[in-house]
């Protein structure tokens, strides 16, 4: 036999030879470890393990006749067990596989359809028909899909798991790409849009990143240890996006009654307080570590929205529909 048909053979997932050797004990010949092993083409080792497996894990009744030198099933066995779901968790397979839209295109969509359309085989026929009626009540859309190029992302999926540094050529808006070298310590779906969270060494801090723009990269064929310090949850608790910055500032916002049910049905910030006003309006208040993010929501409500606080954000609106209307 050759060393490639071995390695395949060796390679067999654990599942496919548990069915297997089900298949062996069902026949009832008293099948022993070395058989079976023969039979399946691995070692008997494997075969002991998967045999402890079947009968600890699965509840399988298997036992050992030392007079046939063989294993039996003690009892009847219909059939070899297969996932139990409820149809609570049949509905969130479906919600999770809809959800991949998210992660179209790049390298975790091979591995998360390959896992779910696993679990869904798994199921029985009478289940599993009824996912296709499931599939018909709900769906995700995006307004605007991010453009990634799939060759930058899976360089930078690489990175961020084995710890390799990069080297970057990377375009702010406005401006000309520039290199950059980093450490990638995390890469983050926020709100429908990728981003990476890096040490830039020019910079000696951590930057964001958005991998559209990104025009090349490379490894630097170094590796590194990611700062203990760093963590994406108190990174952000402050921003209003993804951009964090060194500022304090209490944002109050006052939306008219029309906007103000919209505004209801959301958490739109962790440290968000809302006040009821007379008429049906509604008072807003947030605390933020920087105040871009925010400008640009404020103007998105088209004048239903209306800054009380602090006096740089009242500032920074009024400038910006300034040069809207000029």
């Amino acid at each position: 036999m050759t060393t490639a048909k071995k390695s395949l053979l060796n390679s067999r997932p654990p599942l496919e030879r548990m069915l297997r050797i089900h298949q062996l004990l069902q026949a009832g010949n008293y099948p022993n470890a070395s058989s079976i092993a023969t039979e399946i083409e691995v070692n008997s080792k494997t075969i002991h393990r998967d045999l402890e497996f079947m009968r600890d894990r699965l509840n399988l009744p298997i036992a050992f006749d030392a007079g046939r030198n063989g294993y039996y099933y003690t009892g009847e066995v219909s059939g070899f067990p297969t996932m139990q779901i409820t149809e609570g968790e049949i509905f969130a397979l479906v919600v999770a596989e809809k959800a991949l839209q998210q992660y179209r295109g790049t390298s975790f969509e091979k591995p998360l359809l390959s896992a779910i359309k696993k679990m869904e085989q798994s199921l029985p026929d009478t289940i599993s028909l009824n996912l296709a009626d499931i599939e018909q009540t709900i769906s995700f859309r995006t307004r605007a899909e991010p453009i990634l190029d799939l060759g930058t992302f899976d360089v930078l999926a690489r990175a961020v798991a084995r710890r390799q540094q990069l080297e970057l050529q990377y375009r702010k808006p406005g401006q000309n790409p520039e290199p950059r070298i980093v450490d990638p310590y995390h890469l983050a779906n926020i709100n429908g849009e990728w981003f990476l969270f890096a040490y830039d060494h020019g910079r000696k801090d951590i930057r964001t990143f958005a991998p559209a723009r990104i025009q090349s990269v490379k490894p630097t064929g170094k590796t590194f240890e990611r700062s203990e310090k760093f963590s994406l949850e108190k990174r952000l608790r402050d921003s209003f996006g993804v951009h964090a910055g060194q500022g304090k500032y209490e944002v109050v916002l006052r939306f008219a009654p029309r906007a103000a049910d919209y505004i209801r049905e959301k958490k739109w910030h962790q440290s968000q307080t809302l006040k009821e006003l007379k008429g049906g309006g509604l008072e807003l208040k947030l605390n933020l570590s920087s105040l871009g993010e925010v400008q640009r929501w404020v103007l998105s409500w088209a004048g239903e929205a209306v800054v009380l606080k602090p006096a740089e954000l009242v500032e920074l609106v009024r400038a910006a529909a300034k040069k809207m209307l000029g």
